[in-house]
């Protein structure tokens, strides 16, 4: 009879879950290095324990007759005390080998072990992590490049992103390290994922929230369009103006053609200028030609001015306004 097995607590439980993932991707990675090595998954089913091995080598994982996978499933099995059959391991080929920053850090890795330059090294995995549509990527190589001072070379292309939830989706990091005759040298690689709706090419289907779209324009003739923009701006010129509206004549008010006086007609709106003001149309018939003699008028009747004569005359509000030749234009008003 099978023993018991003793109830785990949560926090014990992803504390497990933790610590068997990540002993599983370092030994996965030491083995499989050479392969590809891109990551691996952990499914959990209530029979078994599912791992996929995501690798640019698939053939290479699963070894002649799947000899290689039968060894890597009993070595996890022994390392882990699983029982027989309760953990699988299967070999899942890498979308896009560019995207993959494990792969891409082997790569520069590898690169390192020959005898390249650091430089040259990162520019050709730059350069091969953009063609494959990435948004952005860098790569930083630090430890003791040339002489006996450590330093930090970085190189960067693209567009990238540091902060915020989407760094969870849009961004792939892998860390490496060389262990050459100088010393230890890390290889950091950080990829910009694009978007992917479809899920054919191995980035997130979510889309970035910060993204702005632009609307296409809507078919419009460019005749009427302009039209409609000349006839707006003509009735935004006139709006200002609206206020300065001739105010009806008494005679117009007390005739009954308007109910009621409006503000500017009892005084309470703005007053108008002198060189604003109109005179109404029956004030025009009462005046001479221009070329009228004076002896048509009697002599024994005092006669005022010209101007005066026949100013207009005031209307509600506008007594108080001097007639336009008496206007001074440098008086304080």
């Amino acid at each position: 009879m099978p023993k018991r097995q003793k109830p785990v607590a949560k926090k014990h439980k992803f504390v497990k879950d933790g610590i068997f993932f990540a002993e599983l991707n370092g030994f996965l990675g030491k083995e499989l290095a050479k392969d590809g090595y891109g990551g691996c998954e952990v499914r959990v089913t209530p029979t078994r324990t599912e791992v996929i091995i995501r690798a640019t080598k698939t053939t290479a994982v699963v070894g002649p007759k799947g000899r290689r996978i039968q060894e890597l499933t009993s070595l996890v099995q022994k390392r882990f005390n699983f029982e027989k059959g309760k953990i699988v391991l299967f070999a899942q080929m890498v979308k896009n080998r560019g995207l993959s920053a494990l792969a891409q850090a082997e790569a520069v890795r590898y690169r390192l072990f020959e005898g390249l330059s650091v430089r040259r090294a990162a520019y050709s995995v730059l350069k091969f992590i953009m063609e494959r549509g990435a948004q952005g990527c860098e790569v930083i190589v630090s430890g003791k490049l040339r002489g006996q001072r450590a330093k930090s070379m970085k190189f960067r292309d693209g567009w990238m992103i540091h902060a915020g939830e989407a760094t969870n989706q849009y961004i792939d990091e892998a860390v490496k390290h060389v262990h050459l005759r100088q010393g230890v040298i890390g290889i950091k690689v950080r990829i910009m994922l694009p978007h992917d709706p479809d899920g054919t090419s191995g980035g997130p289907t979510k889309e970035i929230p910060d993204k702005i779209k632009v609307k296409e324009p809507k078919d419009v003739d460019p005749l009427l369009f302009a039209q409609e923009e000349f006839a707006q701006q003509q009735q935004r010129a006139y709006q200002p103006y609206q206020r300065y509206q001739q105010a009806p004549s008494a005679q117009q008010v007390q005739g009954g053609q308007f109910d009621q006086a409006p503000p500017e007609a009892a005084g309470f709106g703005a007053p108008q200028r002198p060189y604003e003001q109109q005179a109404p149309p029956e004030q025009f018939d009462q005046m001479p030609p221009s070329g009228a003699p004076q002896e048509q008028y009697p002599e024994d009747v005092e006669q005022a001015p010209y101007e005066e004569q026949f100013q207009p005359a005031p209307q509600y509000g506008q007594e108080y306004q001097q007639p336009f030749s008496q206007y001074d234009p440098n008086a304080p008003y």
